[in-house]
């Protein structure tokens, strides 16, 4: 259900995709045409979150022929991908990071959804750039200041002050500088479900930007959660993602290895914490399609006196420019 929506919303941003499918939908032979962009709008299966589908326009959308302008309908936040609060606070700084920036560089929320029906509604816009630039990303430097977003949709809106109190009584033994919005949203804006969750960031003084979320469970599926213990796990897997460590937090590794990989045919080098099994599969995916390596080399957190084991990963980019993109 969510795969057929994915390769629909694929088909729509380029032009000359041939797509087929067998009868009982084991194989799948799929012919690219160019990625062509422009203003769109694409509904969502409910069955996963908008960020399923988000995180593989965030990689494909600086190569279009037009700047991207899509407008995405489904679940927001759910337990299962990230949430596009997520993507918002960590992906965007890092597509900045390689160069692609500007006004049109942007993701809005204008309804919430939570799963199981979902009913949220995402803006989704991003520039075209011919090259990316090559970066040199490998120290994260110190943690200033901590944000965060408490949500609550057609629950009551003391929720979200709850799990905020909670999650400060953690995170404020750890630093002082902490603000976490309240984020209530009625009537339409507030889709078709009711749930709560949270979405904790941490950043540093050289802009490194590390994330953890969570969500209540889906109305009518397990059991409740309260919103204290949310808000109090919620702190704890950020304080795990910060021991990871690294310049770019678990959730966004594939993309910052995909962009360096596009780069210039310069050497571009980022200190990562430990690989996740995604992040693996998708080194691998690198390596079928674009025959490039990652030089990988271990530091031992003795080495830089903080948190888990990091890797620091280096390669040189394969010289990929955006043809398709219009010269005015």
């Amino acid at each position: 259900d969510f795969e057929a929506s994915f390769i629909r919303l694929i088909d729509k941003v380029t032009n000359g995709s041939r797509i087929e499918i067998n009868q009982t939908g084991t194989t799948l032979y799929y012919q690219p045409g160019l990625l062509y962009g422009g203003s769109l709008e694409h509904d969502c299966s409910p069955s996963r979150g908008i960020g399923y589908y988000l995180e593989s326009l965030l990689c494909l959308a600086p190569f279009m022929k037009h700047p991207l302008k899509i407008v995405l309908r489904g679940v927001t936040n759910d337990q299962v991908d990230p949430s596009v609060d997520v993507l918002k606070a960590t992906a965007l700084p890092l597509l900045k990071k390689f160069g692609i920036d500007g006004e049109s560089l942007e993701i809005k929320i204008n309804r919430r959804g939570m799963p199981p029906k979902g009913g949220g509604e995402v803006l989704f816009a991003c520039p075209v750039r011919k090259v990316l630039q090559p970066i040199q990303f490998t120290d994260p430097g110190k943690i200033k200041r901590i944000r965060g977003t408490a949500y609550s949709v057609r629950v009551s809106p003391q929720m979200a002050n709850r799990m905020v109190e909670s999650a400060r009584s953690i995170l404020n033994k750890f630093l002082p500088d902490i603000y976490i919005y309240t984020d209530h949203m009625k009537g339409v804006r507030s889709g078709k479900s009711p749930g709560f969750g949270m979405c904790l960031t941490a950043e540093t003084i050289n802009g490194t930007i590390l994330s953890a979320e969570l969500a209540s469970n889906p109305q009518g599926q397990g059991a409740a959660v309260l919103p204290e213990e949310l808000g109090q796990n919620c702190a704890k897997l950020l304080l795990e993602e910060i021991y990871r460590g690294g310049c770019v937090d678990s959730t966004n590794q594939s993309l910052a290895l995909l962009l360096m990989t596009l780069g210039q045919r310069d050497v571009s080098k980022v200190l990562l914490g430990p690989l996740s099994p995604y992040t693996i599969e998708f080194l691998r995916h690198l390596r079928s399609f674009f025959q490039i390596m990652f030089k990988i080399e271990t530091k031992t957190p003795e080495e830089e006196h903080m948190g888990g084991e990091k890797v620091l990963m280096t390669c040189v980019g394969v010289g990929f420019s955006n043809l398709s993109k219009t010269i005015r």
